[in-house]
């Protein structure tokens, strides 16, 4: 079965509601060329450093401004929304940086939060704690939909490939990949991240990305993109500035690639045995 996906490339600012309008202009735009499954960033909501700012705008999933929204939109266009995520106060006063595809009806299907963490210092003298402000998830999802299944990351998550293994050993076809790349990791390795996990699974990968200056200060890669089970990029947007990137999605593919690399089906429980050679210090 073949379908229209879209990822939403923006430059979410520090203001929920204009990020809300921001993203319903962009969602139309996409479900006007046929899109039926349209993908937004990590943090469509808002991105915003200042963490007492960011608490003062937070809200749970019953009053969440990019959620309504988003549950809108799916209903009024009758497609599958998928906010690649958003932050969201939990029940126990914690933060979760968190994903949710909302069907055709408005009602949400699936909620994901974002597993792995980013905590880390770059070259460049920017230093992230993620784990600071946000409670990490430690469920994996998949979402059986009438058009293929779908898997969820987050972001940081692409750098973990048993994240994306364990999912397509589980029958997942499109993996999703929202994020909010910095420029520098961006440059480096955002695309060979993608096409190897692509490659690696045989599943399709839509990735929609935040791109350019942001108002909190930070800079982001952009280039969202759709890669098929081959590792080709079907569709890609620029590094800044808003687009709608847009790609036909046949899961058969999917089965095609697993037939002419069948690298799932021919992997091996191993151990692994660690040697001390001469003059080591186990030796």
């Amino acid at each position: 079965m073949s379908f229209k996906a879209a990822a939403i490339q923006m430059c979410s600012g520090v203001d929920p509601e204009r990020n809300a309008a921001y993203m319903a202009r962009l969602v139309r735009e996409a479900a006007a060329a046929g899109a039926i499954y349209v993908q937004t960033p990590e943090m469509t909501g808002a991105l915003q450093r200042d963490r007492q700012a960011m608490r003062a705008v937070l809200r749970g999933e019953g009053d969440d401004l990019i959620l309504r929204e988003g549950r809108n939109l799916a209903a009024a266009l009758g497609i599958y929304m998928h906010i690649g995520s958003t932050a969201i106060a939990r029940d126990d006063g914690k933060i979760a940086n968190r994903g949710f595809l909302i069907g055709p009806d408005g009602d949400i299907i699936c909620r994901y939060d974002k597993i792995h963490m980013f905590d880390v210092d770059l070259d460049n003298g920017e230093s992230w704690r993620e784990s600071s402000a946000y409670q990490p998830g430690s469920e994996a999802r998949i979402a059986s939909l009438p058009f293929g299944e779908l898997g969820f990351t987050i972001c940081y998550d692409v750098r973990f490939p048993e994240l994306f293994r364990r999912q397509a050993v589980n029958g997942a076809q499109v993996i999703s990949v929202p994020a909010a790349f910095t420029r520098q990791t961006g440059e480096a390795h955002w695309e060979v991240l993608l096409r190897a996990r692509a490659i690696e699974n045989g599943v399709f990968i839509v990735a929609a990305a935040q791109a350019g200056r942001h108002e909190d200060g930070r800079e982001t890669f952009g280039h969202s993109m759709i890669v098929d089970p081959w590792g080709r990029v079907l569709a890609e947007a620029g590094p800044t500035g808003e687009a709608v990137v847009l790609a036909e999605i046949d899961v058969g593919a999917v089965k095609a690639a697993h037939q002419r690399i069948p690298n799932l089906a021919n992997a091996r429980e191993f151990s692994l045995e660690k040697i001390a050679g001469p003059g080591s210090a186990g030796g």
